[in-house]
This record gives structure tokens, C-alpha cells and sequence, in this order.
């Protein structure tokens, strides 16, 4: 091929956004745009706006995570083998600033007639053992329960792999919670109950400082300075649909979109719970009688076995996120579907989505549901979650070259 056709080959196809260095994929951009609109419409008619609304908030979560990268296992990653914390910084900053919301309209009880609740859960071995997998799991799987969730709507087969076999894990893990729940443990701690909204809110963001400020040191001990952010290629409109946005800002954005989920849907943002009821209608259409299971008989987990996945928030929640993570892919020019999966790496996806998925149902949820939502509410199981997830997290960066994988990436 000669230099001047590989030069045509090569170049990039002017989308419709061009002037302003964004090239889209229409297609998909177009298809992941009526699957927004559509969706919205289908799920207000099937149950009511307030659920329809939980989609498009979905939709604006998954846009975020997707164009400021915001997923918790590079982070953690990044700290342990680069030493670099500026994404760890940015995760206490989110739990903060929604905890502020979050500890008085929890203490309130209620807002314009909605029942509020926290995501607050028993602290034990239970959430030790299931936490620790999950953080193992998360560095094997690549990404952990959001970043799952807006990588396979941007387009990755990997990340699908992960996905299908995190479902599996969730499943087995509701069968076997019962009996992870008979071990050693406290009920259920909050701190604003324990201590009153001021002192419950004080311990929370003491405790994040604390972590921010324990990254600090540790990235200026290795390097002499803090990591500046990356001066952006784009501004403007090419920005805004291009990415990369700001780590702060989206931290920002993303606290916001957790407080508007517990005022629409009368708890906060969880992932997971899904996970494990797509899987159990799954196998149910099989014959496995999973509604024999004493999970599955429990009041909330039962009901939302009866019903269709679309009046469970957080499964509706999870089709946004998945829809607008595409549409960001496909505005920015990045949805590339790639097939082909080295054999070490598809194993790793494996495993790792069965640990998160079995580790995520013992500890009440995953990076979102249990470490943003749990501490956020005040919720001592939390802070336990994320030191045993950080913990597994550790054992999982030194066995990703087992398997092919990048230690720092």
C-alpha cells in the first residue's frame, strides 16, 4: 500500500460534530439515543414517572462515569502500584459531599411524603469475607460494580464477560447468605443515629480526610508533589462529549445524582440487588427453583422476584447507566466492540465476576451500594467494607500477571 493510501485509510471520518474535534459514531450514536428516549417512555408507561425518572438518572450516571473514567479499581490501583491518589482523592470527595445531603434527610425520616431510608447493613464476617472478595475480584475482572456496568455499555466484550459471570456469582451468593448471616456480627450501626447528625456527619468526614489525606503523603513521599490533572485536548462543546472530564467535577456531579436517587427513589444509588435477581429469573426460566430459597422468600427480594425487572429501581437504574455510558461512547467517537479475548484474560474476567458477584451479595453490595451509599448514610459496615475491600484489592494487583494483566493498568 502506498504512503499517500494508507494516509486515507488512516485518517479519521468527519462526524457530525467535527468542528469541534469530536468525530461521533452515529449508528450507535443514534440507536443508544432512542434507547434513552424509548426506555424512558416504555418504563413510565409500565409503572409510573418516578421510575421513569430513576432511568434517566441512570442514564446521566453512566454518561458520567464513562467520560471522567470514574471506576474505583484503577484508582486503588493506581495508589498501590503508581502511588499516585488523585482518583482515591476524588472518591472520599464524592462520599463526603453526598454525605452532607445524605445524614440530615435520613435523620428527617421523610421529604415531600417519601419515606427516606439509608443504606445501612449488619457488620460481621459476612461483609468482612464478601468485601475482601470483591476487592480480589474487582483487580481480576477489571472494574468493580459501576465500572463494570459503564465499561460494557461503552462497549467492551471483556467487561460483558465479567458482567454475565458477576450475575452468576450474585446468584450463588443469595443462596448462601443465609448461612453467612448465622456467623459472627453486630445489627446494623449508623453513625447519625449513634452519634446525632453533627456527630455522625463529623466521624464521616474526619474519616475520608483522614484517607485523602493519608494518599497525600504517600504520592509525595514516592514523588516529591502531587500529581497534577491532565490539561485536557478539548474545551468546550469537544469536552462535554468527548471527555475526559474533570475527576472533582464529576465527583461532584456524581454525589448530586446520588442525592437526586434517595429523594426519587427513597434510598440511595445501589448496584447489585439487580445482578442477582436478573440472575434468579434467569434461572428460574432453566428450573432452578431459586424461589425455595430462603433469600428469595425475604419480603423485598421476594416481591421483586414476582414483579418484572422494571419496577426494581435498581435494575431500571442499571439499564440507564449501561444506555448512557453507550451514548457517551457514540457521541465521543469510542464505541469499538472488540471480540477477540487472549485466554488468561478471559479466565481472569471469569473469576473475577464470580467473586464480585458472590462477594457483593455478602457484604450488602459493592463499591456503590455498600462503600458510596453505605458510608454516605453513616453506615458502619461501610468503612468496614472498604478496608477488607482494599485489603482483596492488594492480594488481586499482585495476581493480575498471573494472568496476563498489567500490574498498573
Amino acid at each position: 500500500m502506498s504512503q499517500a493510501n494508507a494516509s486515507t485509510t488512516t485518517a479519521p471520518r468527519p462526524g457530525l460534530l467535527g468542528r469541534f474535534g469530536v468525530d461521533v459514531d452515529n449508528g450507535p450514536a443514534l440507536a443508544a439515543g432512542a434507547a434513552l428516549v424509548l426506555g424512558a417512555i416504555a418504563v413510565w408507561q409500565a409503572v409510573d414517572l418516578r421510575q421513569a425518572a430513576l432511568f434517566l438518572i441512570g442514564g446521566a450516571l453512566g454518561a458520567t462515569l464513562y467520560h471522567a473514567a470514574f471506576g474505583f479499581t484503577g484508582g486503588w490501583r493506581r495508589l498501590v502500584v503508581e502511588r499516585r491518589g488523585r482518583a482515591m482523592r476524588a472518591q472520599m470527595l464524592m462520599i463526603g459531599l453526598a454525605a452532607i445531603v445524605f445524614m440530615p434527610l435520613l435523620a428527617a425520616g421523610e421529604v415531600f411524603g417519601t419515606a427516606l431510608v439509608g443504606s445501612v447493613a449488619p457488620v460481621g464476617v459476612s461483609v468482612l469475607v464478601g468485601a475482601a472478595l470483591f476487592g480480589l475480584g474487582m483487580q481480576l475482572g477489571g472494574g468493580c460494580g459501576s465500572g463494570t456496568l459503564f465499561t460494557v455499555g461503552g462497549g467492551s466484550s471483556r467487561m460483558l464477560v465479567t458482567l454475565a459471570f458477576f450475575v452468576i456469582g450474585a446468584v450463588a451468593g443469595s443462596w448462601h447468605l443465609p448461612w453467612w448471616l448465622e456467623q459472627p456480627g453486630l445489627p446494623p450501626v449508623s453513625l447519625g443515629a449513634s452519634l446525632g447528625v453533627s456527630g455522625g456527619l463529623a466521624v464521616t468526614l474526619v474519616g475520608l480526610a483522614l484517607v485523602a489525606a493519608l494518599t497525600v503523603w504517600v504520592e509525595r513521599r514516592r514523588h516529591g508533589t502531587l500529581e497534577p490533572a491532565p490539561t485536557p485536548p478539548r474545551h468546550g462543546l469537544g469536552r462535554l462529549l468527548h471527555g475526559p472530564w474533570p475527576l472533582l467535577g464529576a465527583a461532584l456531579l456524581l454525589a448530586g445524582l446520588n442525592v437526586a436517587t434517595l429523594l426519587v427513589a427513597g434510598h440511595p444509588w445501589s448496584i447489585t440487588f439487580a445482578f442477582g435477581l436478573w440472575g434468579a429469573k434467569t434461572a428460574q426460566v432453566v428450573g432452578v427453583p431459586v424461589e425455595n430459597w430462603a433469600f428469595w422468600n425475604w419480603p423485598g427480594p421476594q416481591a421483586a422476584l414476582g414483579d418484572s425487572v422494571l419496577f426494581d429501581t435498581t435494575s431500571v437504574m442499571n439499564f440507564g447507566i449501561l444506555i448512557g455510558a453507550a451514548l457517551a461512547a457514540a457521541l465521543a467517537g469510542k464505541f469499538a466492540p472488540k471480540a477477540a479475548l487472549p485466554w488468561r484474560s478471559l479466565a481472569a474476567a471469569i473469576i473475577g465476576g464470580l467473586l464480585m458477584g458472590y462477594g457483593a451479595r455478602l457484604a450488602f453490595g459493592c463499591n456503590i451500594g455498600a462503600l458510596f451509599s453505605g458510608i454516605a448514610s453513616g453506615s458502619l459496615h461501610g468503612w468496614l467494607w472498604f478496608a477488607a475491600a482494599f485489603a482483596g484489592s492488594l492480594i488481586g494487583i499482585r495476581l493480575r500477571p498471573l494472568f496476563g494483566l498489567d500490574g498498573g493498568k
